[in-house]
């Protein structure tokens, strides 16, 4: 972790661990020594102890938490432009009745959409004294607002921060005091020979873009960047250059994830939700992953099968002459899913998955499926690759298919970007700052007793079951011992579907029935009791202890399953022990929530939770100055400002200024002798 607005140095302190046969005292000692080479004399440690001393009195950063964006980029980018409503926050303290109401707009929307913005101020000014006079009034506002946004932050992470083109001028102008009577014509000549050498826009751009960065200090996305929504690829080159984000992984993410490590299952599923929701276009063109091996056995396989039960739920830009090559795709791999998973779990049996197994209980006659011992009858049973002896087994045709899909998903380089970054700055969960995050739940029985759950022949519960999940998750993308990544491959796709996954939380992926079952009490997947006892207090408290937390000063922020506000749901449970953030970001859930999406922010004076109206475009934020209605709801007001001090951060940087302490003593005791001093 990188310290927050540590010197260049980024100091991080902490004691190895202690090896064999060496005590304490030479362990510290080394470690001194090793640390004295960082700061070779009083001097440094001393100016270090001061600067890192100094960090813990200032704000905590402010915090932002956004879960289940399913691919709807549009509205994410302009929630991370906007800063769920802090940039409007700040033009109000900042200007207050200065500015009109019609100012403060333009100026919001300049900050979220510079370069756009500005292509239209441009070609909207009149002359060219009157756009010099535009850049002249923004430049003076937009120079105002850093000054706000950067004024919890220390003056080197801010440096860390500018962009490097204009990194001196910009540190010039937001440091100085333009009203102090000897700097006025230095600031005023600044501003004027920017507009004179015409790099206004470019300085425009650059300051829009450090506001937006300052205002969110740190992002946690709480699972599902995928599915459903036409920009996931696009959010996750959002993401990967983002200046600090963790993410803890949805289930729509881990099934990605599984592909890009070749799991065939994975890959299958993949295929079909995109193929479901009309989403091809994200493999082919966002990723450039070649369908055509499915299109074409699709098309010949399928040539005279109805595939009326593979509709696809598309949207207003669907090229509806897809229509049918997609609905054959999607009914080709769907049943290629189905085969692959039957082997999956009978290779797996401790997956505990029998009940899945529903090819093999079709009779073809009737044209019923028996599900749990009941007879239903089938809207579809016209499968020419299934072979009812041997259901699950792939067709020749059908093994080139996966074989060449699961070639195309590995040696994607850009998937293959994402989900390192997916792991590199995920987890199954997360504890920060007294909270603790993830996207489904922690299985419990309905007592609230944590379930156990077999993994490879050993039973794991609450923390150690996310711990080993995470640990196969990893071994399945990286592990280059043959057997151990098919364990972890195996484990990835259990994770996304399997009844016991704290991701997906349900006893069952009802993907069979909805397809084939017209009775929709087949449909039905029953979640886990966790979800029914998220204002029982005893077992909130018993999962907070589970991760080391102390019940009476923790939240637990949570994602998956949308806040139905519609019919009375709340996002806040327990009285704030508990808040599910999933409010919509998905359109296909926006009748449901009645809203599109929170965010939670949490900052120096406590946390707040934002609800966001539906976003109509970009385009339409741009032009018509519209932003996001969002209505704020305060969730905890602190008791006093918090400050880095009482973080996770300041927690190193407390260990880090003992560590010093000891040096400096070592140094004054002639224990250990300066380095490099001279007169």
């Amino acid at each position: 972790m990188v310290i927050t607005g540590s010197p260049s140095r980024n100091m991080k302190c902490g004691l190895p661990g202690r090896r064999k046969g060496g005590s304490m005292e030479e362990l510290e000692m080394n470690y001194l020594r090793s640390l004295s080479r960082q700061f070779p004399t009083i001097a440094a440690a001393s100016t270090e102890i001061i600067n890192l001393q100094a960090i813990m009195s200032l704000p905590k950063g402010t915090e932002h938490f956004l879960t289940d964006i399913h691919g709807e980029y549009e509205q994410f980018n302009h929630v991370l432009k906007n800063g769920s409503g802090s940039v409007k926050r700040k033009i109000d303290e900042e200007f207050g009745n200065t500015l009109t109401g019609k100012d403060k707009r333009s100026l919001a929307t300049l900050i979220y959409y510079p370069k756009e913005k500005l292509e239209l101020v441009m070609q909207e000014e009149e002359d060219q004294e009157s756009l010099e006079d535009w850049f002249k009034i923004t430049l003076h506002r937009l120079v105002q607002m850093t000054k706000r946004v950067a004024s919890k932050y220390t003056r080197s992470k801010v440096r860390k921060a500018l962009p490097p083109d204009f990194s001196y001028v910009i540190e010039e102008l937001i440091t100085e005091k333009e009203e102090v009577q000897d700097k006025e014509a230095y600031y005023n000549e600044i501003i004027h020979t920017i507009i004179r050498i015409g790099r206004a826009p470019d300085f425009i751009i650059a300051l829009c873009n450090l506001i937006q960065r300052l205002v969110i200090d740190h992002l946690h996305i709480v699972g599902d960047i995928y599915d459903r929504g036409k920009g996931p690829h696009i959010i996750m080159d959002t993401l990967s250059g983002y200046h600090s984000v963790d993410i803890q992984w949805g289930n729509h993410d881990v099934v990605w994830m599984g592909a890009a490590s070749g799991h065939a299952a994975c890959i299958a599923n993949v295929i079909r939700v995109s193929a479901r929701y009309g989403n091809l276009d994200i493999l082919e063109e966002g990723y450039g992953i070649n369908l055509i091996p499915l299109a074409t056995f699709a098309l010949d396989t399928y040539a005279d099968t109805d595939c009326s039960v593979f509709s696809i739920k598309y949207g207003e830009d669907y090229d509806c002459k897809d229509l049918d090559l997609d609905m054959k795709m999607h009914k080709a791999i769907a049943i290629i899913q189905f085969k692959l998973e039957g082997q999956l779990i009978r290779r797996r049996p401790e997956f505990g998955m029998d009940d899945r197994l529903l090819l093999d209980k079709i009779d073809y006659e009737k044209k019923t499926v028996n599900i749990g011992g009941v007879e239903y009858p089938m809207r579809d049973t016209d499968f020419p690759t299934v072979d009812p002896a041997d259901p699950y087994r792939l067709t020749e045709e059908e093994e080139q298919v996966v074989e060449r899909l699961r070639h195309a998903f590995v040696h994607c380089e850009k998937l293959q970007r994402h989900v390192r970054f997916l792991f590199s700055k995920g987890s199954l969960y997360k504890v920060h700052n007294s909270n603790l995050l993830y996207h489904g739940c922690v299985p419990v029985d309905e007592n609230g007793n944590f379930l156990k759950v077999n993994v490879f022949g050993k039973e794991y519960s609450g923390k150690a079951l996310y711990d080993i999940l995470d640990h196969y998750a990893r071994k399945g993308y990286y592990s280059k011992d043959k057997e151990e990544a098919g364990k972890g491959r195996d484990i990835i796709w259990y994770i996304w579907t399997g009844p016991k996954s704290p991701v997906f939380g349900k006893d069952k992926m009802a993907t069979f029935e909805r397809y084939f079952v017209e009775d929709k009490s087949t449909h039905a997947e029953r979640k886990n009791s966790y979800y029914s006892l998220t204002d029982n207090e005893e077992v909130l408290n018993r999962i907070l202890r589970e991760f080391g937390l102390d019940p009476a000063a923790s939240h637990i922020i949570n994602g998956h399953v949308p806040v139905e506000l519609k019919k009375g749901d709340t996002p806040i449970k327990c009285g704030g022990k508990l808040l599910i953030i999933d409010g919509g970001f998905s359109r296909a859930y926006q009748s449901k929530t009645g809203i599109a999406g929170y965010t939670l922010v949490a900052n120096s004076h406590g946390m707040t939770l934002v609800a966001h109206e539906p976003f109509e475009s970009a385009e339409a934020a741009i032009r018509k100055e519209s932003d996001i209605i969002s209505d704020s709801i305060i969730v905890e007001t602190a008791t006093h400002r918090i400050r880095v001090a009482d973080t996770d951060i300041g927690a190193e940087l407390k260990e880090s200024i003992r560590y010093l302490e000891e040096l400096l003593a070592a140094y004054m005791d002639g224990t250990l002798i300066e380095k490099g001093y001279s007169r």
